[in-house]
């Protein structure tokens, strides 16, 4: 059977109209309806429930506050703790720190267990960005995935001792760092290119209310960490057991795995949930298929493809660094946060809350100036107000300039952090879509290892930092392309062959020259 033949549904209707995804979605299916809206919902929890396993930190980890029972200076050296006759707010149980007295000499545990955290997910992101790309599918991962993290946050509660504790943070990161990968990618392939930008750009929104909703459980949870994981862990498992069955796979996905009979029938499973209907004579193709002279990929490739093709090759690179960039000062502006001092429990929901305007405003503009101006504007503005904060005195009424610097600087990498989402997702085919974007999630955990690192130098400093990473980033997000409007591409060839396509100036131009 030849390679066009097996891209035939089983009941074939030869001489039929032959069509990539995207235009199956825009002629017949629809490209953002009931159907869409549904899986998007559903997928995209899952970002909630991530937020919760990588935030659960701040307050399971926490340094609570201690006063002395027999009066002020009645008490011996802080350090000592219960043995100097110093008791925790909450008591001993009601974080890590107060349970296993990390603190003083033993601060920096704190941080080790952070950073180990990040590492389990830079792992995690390679490992099922590639899975989800090859035979596990984009639902398998996610599923899995989900799976873990109830399990190892589950064991979490139960440690014994700190080492524990330690090692399944590494296992929870492992298995955390990918789900918003796995759901971004699985909640948006569905959907066509009209709307594919701004839905994508809004499971931002689910990411800041899971670390809201976390805020709200930590807070009655403030006597017993160990209750905090298990309360934050459970939606994990009721997710992958009660919602993940009623979840699609990725259409995109079964036409690379030349699974095309099951492409097709999302396809029409989104049309009729939709109120449309695809024609009888309607088949699908890849975007490579059209030529004669190329044999079709494998069914599933590898981030090696990615370096080998000229096409791919500098935006993974790019894509990389500034990932890296962003994740650093949008995690160190976030921790400077905290050191206001303030209620931790509100200060991290008014962290959210100042998050969301960056959301809705790329949001809004997403579709008129295009991902590439937005995201350039908004990492330079960043790094502007971030270099404004560091030359300012942090004395006085400066003090609250520097915090309005400080929150622009917040408010232009927010935008920033969820624009680059939907922006690398559309830079790489359909093959090789999540392992891209498992090294840039990789890059990002990197940069949020590094970001607690730098906000530990003074007050000044890390701003002047975060200032030059941010002016950085927006300059390089100069050599990537704009993706605006263009095809979601299928495969490696696909995307080599569409970007060397002349565009519609190009054609107009060559058409006058010829004239």
């Amino acid at each position: 059977m030849s390679t066009t033949e097996a891209l035939l549904p089983a009941s074939g209707s030869g001489g039929g109209e032959r069509l990539s995804i995207d235009d199956a979605l825009a002629l017949h299916a629809g490209e953002f309806g009931r159907w869409q809206l549904w899986h998007f919902l559903l997928v995209t929890a899952a970002w909630a429930l991530e937020a919760m396993h990588t935030m659960v930190m701040i307050f399971a980890d926490r340094e609570p506050a201690m006063w002395c029972p027999a009066g002020d200076g009645r008490c011996g050296d802080r350090c000592a703790g219960a043995a100097a006759g110093w008791e925790w707010e909450h008591g001993s149980g009601s974080s890590t720190v107060a349970e296993w007295g990390l603190v003083c000499g033993e601060r920096y545990k704190v941080g080790l267990v952070q950073a180990v955290f990040f590492a389990g997910c830079m792992i995690g992101a390679g490992v099922f960005g590639h899975l989800s790309d090859s035979f596990m599918g984009r639902k398998g991962t996610l599923h899995v995935v989900c799976f873990l993290n109830a399990i190892f946050g589950l064991l979490t509660a139960l440690s014994p001792n700190y080492w524990v504790y330690m090692a399944l943070r590494l296992l929870t990161g492992f298995s955390a760092g990918s789900v918003c990968l796995c759901a971004f990618v699985l909640a948006t392939e569905p959907i066509g290119p009209s709307y594919r930008g701004v839905t994508g750009m809004s499971t931002c929104y689910f990411f800041s209310g899971g670390i809201a909703a976390l805020a709200g459980i930590a807070a009655m949870c403030q006597s017993s960490w160990r209750l905090l994981y298990v309360v934050t862990s459970m939606p994990s498992l009721v997710f992958a057991l009660a919602v993940m069955p009623f979840v699609s796979e990725s259409p995109r996905w079964y036409l690379v795995r030349r699974r095309t009979d099951d492409a097709v029938r999302i396809l029409r499973n989104i049309a009729s949930s939709n109120g449309r209907s695809i024609p009888d004579g309607v088949t699908l193709k890849l975007d490579d298929e059209d030529d004669l002279n190329k044999k079709v990929e494998e069914s599933s490739s590898t981030i090696l493809d990615v370096f080998r093709s000229r096409a791919t090759r500098g935006r993974l690179v790019l894509s990389v660094i500034i990932s890296f960039l962003c994740s650093a000062v949008y995690f160190g502006l976030s921790l400077n946060v905290v050191n206001l001092k303030l209620n931790l429990y509100i200060s991290v929901v008014a962290n959210c809350l100042a998050e969301m305007p960056g959301f809705l405003l790329t949001t809004v503009l997403l579709q008129r100036f295009g991902r590439k101006p937005l995201a350039i504007g908004s990492m330079i503005l960043s790094g502007i107000f971030c270099t404004s904060a560091s030359l300012i005195a942090g004395v006085g009424a400066l003090r609250v300039v520097r915090m309005a610097c400080g929150m622009v600087g917040i408010f232009g990498m927010a935008a920033t952090y969820s624009l680059l989402v939907v922006y690398t997702a559309e830079l790489f085919p359909t093959a090789v879509r999540t392992a891209a974007m498992g090294c840039t999630a990789q890059a990002s955990q990197m940069g949020a290892i590094l970001a607690p690192l730098v906000v530990v130098l003074g007050e000044q400093v890390p701003f002047a930092v975060f200032g030059v990473f941010g002016i950085i980033g927006g300059l390089l997000v100069i050599c990537l392309p704009e993706t605006m409007n263009k095809p979601l591409y299928d495969t490696m060839f696909g995307l080599e062959k569409g970007e060397r396509a002349p565009t519609s100036e190009e054609e107009v131009i060559s058409g006058n020259s010829e004239i």
